[in-house]
């Protein structure tokens, strides 16, 4: 028997995509049982494991360019990490990942942790698809699709170092809204306490999170979301995995690499990145191309999903949303999972464990 001469399929990310779905739904799945127990490296060994052992049954050559561990010195996915089965012919991805984002809110038992994946095949003219910021934190403006058709209308246009009053009058007439009406997230942190005077100021309603600010991020560019802006200072790989996502929807963002001290400046500035340190990232930038694919799975509540939840019948229920930038073709998968079948391959024994 003659086999057929391999297809070089164009699309490829449009076979692969329900395969990331299943890696970050295990993921939710698996972290689950840490929730609310003040273990958050734990949860996040858990989804790292679950999500490991689905991508070793999927055929792709992934790399990880973006992963997540080093930050927060726990179990994580690392930068450089290969996933997939790595057979000859099967197709490549360039890999952005956190399997939580979130995990003091997973810890806590608290809203807004999600499970997530950003993935780029290669791409004609894209040198890199899903960019590794050097700093540890960047400074972050997001808004969804009204206000760039309004700027574009208008003549207006937003800027991440403009006043915030500017910003936020910008933002109210592009959703036709009084200022005092405009919703606003942010993560509550110390470092925000200008930001938060300013905002309070012009009379905006402003909505602070502990932490998980991807789906924060990703929140103004969903549709029938009532959520306007987010800005603030959070993780530059988050910023890279909300880029992918709102690329997907029609949005945008900016960034600025935001040092912590006088000793990461220095670091980034000897590193070569000196004027890279003034430089706007907007979401191409960030995530440039079409042939990505964005998908995330709630753990707990958040703007952008609802988290996992649990039935006496033994029926988990997830919620996952999967998009793609070259066609912004926009997937809500509501899943039930029948915990009595149900079982999940784990990267640490080679196993299907029922969860």
């Amino acid at each position: 028997m003659h086999r057929l001469p391999k297809i070089n399929y164009h699309d490829i990310e449009r076979i692969i995509e329900f395969d990331f779905v299943r890696a970050t739904e295990a993921a939710a799945l698996n972290s689950l049982r840490w929730l609310g127990r003040g273990e958050k490296e734990k949860a996040d060994a858990a989804a790292c494991d679950a999500m490991r052992g689905m991508f070793d049954l999927m055929n792709i050559c992934g790399e990880v360019v973006i992963g997540e561990g080093i930050k927060d010195d726990a179990p994580g996915i690392f930068k450089g990490e290969q996933l997939g089965t790595w057979l000859p012919g099967a197709p490549a991805f360039d890999i952005a990942i956190d399997p939580i984002d979130g995990t003091t809110n997973i810890s806590k038992g608290a809203p807004n942790s999600i499970s997530c994946i950003a993935a780029a095949s290669p791409e004609e003219g894209v040198k890199v698809a899903l960019r590794d910021v050097p700093s540890f934190y960047m400074s972050k403006l997001a808004y969804g699709p009204r206000v760039i058709e309004y700027t574009k209308k208008r003549g207006d246009s937003l800027h991440i170092d403009a006043p915030i009053a500017e910003t936020l009058a910008i933002v109210a007439r592009a959703a036709d809204k009084r200022v005092q009406d405009v919703v606003v997230v942010m993560l509550d942190r110390p470092r925000h306490k200008d930001i938060v005077d300013q905002i309070r100021e012009c009379g905006a309603s402003l909505r602070m999170i502990g932490d998980g600010d991807i789906a924060a991020a990703m929140a103004p560019a969903l549709p029938d979301n009532d959520v306007d802006l987010y800005m603030g200072i959070g993780g530059s790989p988050e910023a890279v995995l909300a880029a992918a996502g709102i690329k997907c929807l029609g949005g945008d963002m900016q960034c600025k690499m935001w040092p912590r001290d006088e000793k990461e400046r220095k670091i980034l500035i000897d590193e070569g990145y000196e004027k890279d340190l003034e430089k706007i990232y907007s979401a191409d930038d960030l995530a440039n191309g079409k042939n990505i694919i964005f998908c995330a799975t709630g753990i707990s509540d958040s703007a952008l999903l609802r988290g996992v939840k649990t039935r006496a019948s033994g029926i988990a229920e997830t919620h996952s949303i999967l998009m793609r930038a070259k066609s912004r073709t926009v997937r809500f998968i509501r899943a039930q999972h029948n915990l009595k079948e149900k079982t999940i391959r784990l990267r640490s024994d080679q196993r299907e464990h029922r969860i």
